[in-house]
Order: C-alpha cells, then structure tokens, then sequence
C-alpha cells in the first residue's frame, strides 16, 4: 500500500503539497488509530491512514484541493475508521450470538475516532513510550519509532543505521509480533518504569532531528520539516509533568540552538555553507535565547548526559566571537562527551576544536591516529587542516572526501574547497 502511495504521489501535478501533508500528518493519523484499534491491528491502522491519503491523491486532482486539506484527510480517516469498526462490528455479531440486551445503549458500540489536538498530542506521547517497552530490542524500538510516528521510509530507517532494507523490515517485523504477543498496551508506562523508557524516545527524536540536519537520503543535505518535527516531539515532553525531566530539557536546548543557524547554513543555490563560512547576521536570536532558556532547565538534575555536553557545545557555537576561550570551552566539553559515548563524528568534531584552541600541527596529529578511512569528513577535516601547511596533501585528502562523499551537495562544497586550494588568503 505505502509503495503504491508513493509512486502515484510522485507523479501528481500537487506533490508538493501531498506529501508534504502525508509526513505531517500520516503519523498523526496512524497514532490515534493505533490507540483506538491496539497494537495487534497496527496493520490495518496503516492501511486506513495510507488509504486515505491514496484518497486524496485520485480525488484532488480532479476536485481541487480542498479549503483545509487536513480537516479533509481528518474526514476521511475518521470515515474509513468507522466503517473498518462497523463491519468488524457486524462480522462478530453474525459468528457470535449476542448476549446483551440490543436496547442497552450501555453496550452499544462506540464508533467515534477522536483526531483532535490533544488526542493527537497524547497518542503521539503514549505510543513512543508503548514502542519503547524492555521486551523490545532497542534497535527496533528505535525504528518502530521512526517508521510509525516519524513517518520514515525503509530506505531512511536504513540509512540512519548504516544497515539495508531487508535487515530493518526483519527488524520491524519482529517488532511488531513482540507488541502482540506481549499485549503491550498503549499509555504512559508506571513512574518507575518511564525513566529507563525515556532514554530510547530521546534516542529516537535526536535521530529524527539529526536526519533532518544533515541527510543523505532523497541527495537532500538538509530536511527542516524533520528538525521541526524532532523539535514538537521534545516539547510535547516538555509539556507533560511526567516527562519533564533534565535530558529532555537539554535535547531541546541542542535542538533549539542548532535550528537558530539554519537559514545561514544552506546558500542561495541550495550549498553547504560551512560554519566558519556563515553569515551570522542570519542566525535566530530568539532561537539561541529559547536554547539558553531549556539548558538553565536541564541543569536541575545530578546526572549529566551527553545532550546536556552537546547542548553546551551547541551554546558556544553560536558565540561570534572567534576567541581561544571560545575553543578551549569547546574541547573540554568534546573530551567529556567522549568519556561518555564515543562516536566517530564527536571525535572528528574534537579534532577541529583542537585545531582552533592549538593550532593545526597539533590537530594534524591527533586527526592522522583515527583512521576513519570510509568517511569522507575525516578526509575533508584532513584537507582543510592540511590548507595553508602542505598544498599537495591538502589536495590529496579532499580528492579522497570527494570519492567518498554520497550527496551532490557535499561533492559541491569539497570541490568548492578543492578550487580554492593556492588561492592567497583574506
């Protein structure tokens, strides 16, 4: 059905507005209806949801697009729902003879889909901690997650693990038995038990805002929808009493001030603008101050996670000042990030810290001892660190990143650095 949608969105005159609405709202859809049916019809709760959708893109053609698309999609889901219950209903009283009395309106059935705001919101809430349950790997938690209520395609779930398709479908698969055959219900799980649950949400957003951010899939470097959805995500945990906890606060704050260079990270033609590259008159202040604002909130806690560290960095990054205080800052906070979960970027991002708190031939070395050899950011960090040193290996390193690079965007942007190479500098 999905790959059915998508092939006749793809060939709509309004695909810019459908599938714009289908990651919006597809999700929305398929958590209420997920609550309503339980997870043991999660299939025909995606089925409803893409219909409808499939409804809209044979209907709006030739109808117009309607004065509000989303009551429209809204309408229909409800209708397709009712109709699945009303069937589902008549089936079940034709195979099993009623008990009950026919005039108890006690006992009649209830057929109403609730797609408001705030049924929205708490089923939004609910299933990302249900999906989370200890019975269910985290890996598939996680992809659970993002394929139901962030509306990923295989293809994205698969590239954001570094794995293929026919792995995350295994993956996806089990899931799903797991949810049935443990007859995980969807609601807020116990207080003892939401804290260890919490830590896969967070994982879940911070990937959805991390695609968003910087993305490989569709040759896209940067998706804004994705970050913004991370971002409502965060704040619906915000919100809520029971999730309002420190490294919630500080994933928003991450969040919050890397959305406030967004518009200086993109060019006029659709290229990378590296960060020392940056027009920092089009960074959003009230964005950074929003970022101050939840990181203070996080501070509240004993336990320091590495959204609390990466939230810090985020704050230094946009400080304009260039100053060695500034850069020091950032790699004391990279060191600790490290000791905490280590990750190749964090240490190439250590790296180009080191080069601006030391100078480069300390950075040269540091960098040369973690042969990250399939990553074409380790090569390019290389060429730029080796610019103004050693032209030929300079050279040599951002050839080797152009190799390896996935999107046109990056191959734009190494190019870009490859023609500037024994240019005087300003």
């Amino acid at each position: 059905m999905l790959a059915c949608l998508t092939n006749l969105l793809s060939n709509m005159q309004q695909s810019a507005l459908i599938p714009h609405l289908f990651r919006t709202e597809y999700r929305k859809v398929i958590a209420v209806l997920c609550k309503r049916f339980g997870f043991d019809q999660i299939e025909i709760a995606e089925d409803i949801a893409s219909d409808t959708f499939m409804s809209a893109a044979q209907t709006w053609p030739l109808q117009g697009i309607p004065e509000s698309p989303v009551a429209w999609l809204y309408t229909v889901a409800k209708n397709k729902a009712r109709n699945y219950l009303q069937r589902k209903t008549t089936f079940a009283n034709k195979v099993i003879p009623e008990t009950s009395n026919r005039n108890d309106t006690a006992t009649l059935p209830d057929y109403e889909i609730d797609l408001s705001p705030q049924n929205i919101n708490d089923s939004q809430l609910q299933m990302m901690f249900a999906i989370c349950h200890p019975t269910i790997p985290p890996e598939a938690q996680i992809g659970l997650s993002l394929r139901i209520l962030c509306g990923f395609g295989i293809e994205e779930i698969a590239d954001a693990f570094l794995t293929n398709k026919e792995t995350i479908n295994k993956r996806l698969f089990r899931a799903k038995e797991k949810l049935r055959e443990e007859k995980i219900s969807i609601e807020l799980p116990p207080a003892e038990a939401l804290e260890g649950r919490l830590a896969s949400v967070l994982t879940t957003i911070y990937l959805l805002f991390s695609e968003g951010y910087y993305s490989i899939s569709n040759n896209k470097v940067f998706r804004k929808e994705l970050c913004i959805e991370a971002m409502r995500l965060c704040y619906m945990l915000v919100e809520n009493k029971y999730t309002n906890k420190p490294a919630v606060n500080a994933l928003l704050s991450l969040m919050c001030f890397h959305a406030s260079r967004f518009e200086a990270r993109i060019g006029k033609n659709g290229e990378y603008v590296l960060y020392d590259e940056q027009d920092t008159t089009l960074w959003d202040t009230d964005l950074i101050s929003k970022g101050a604002y939840y990181l203070n909130l996080s501070a509240s806690g004993e336990q320091l996670s590495k959204y609390h560290l990466e939230a810090a960095i985020a704050y230094w990054n946009t400080q304009k000042d260039d100053t060695r205080e500034k850069w020091e800052n950032i790699l004391q906070l990279y060191n600790r990030l490290l000791q905490i979960e280590y990750s190749p970027m964090a240490a190439l991002n250590r790296t180009f810290a080191l080069s601006k708190a030391n100078g480069k031939q300390e950075a040269i070395i540091e960098a040369e001892k973690l042969q990250l050899t399939n990553n074409h950011f380790y090569f390019t960090l290389l060429g730029e660190l080796y610019t103004g040193i050693d032209t030929h290996k300079a050279r040599h390193h951002y050839e080797q990143a152009l190799a390896l690079a996935k999107t046109a965007t990056d191959k734009q942007t190494i190019q870009r650095k490859i023609d500037g190479i024994g240019k005087p500098m300003c």
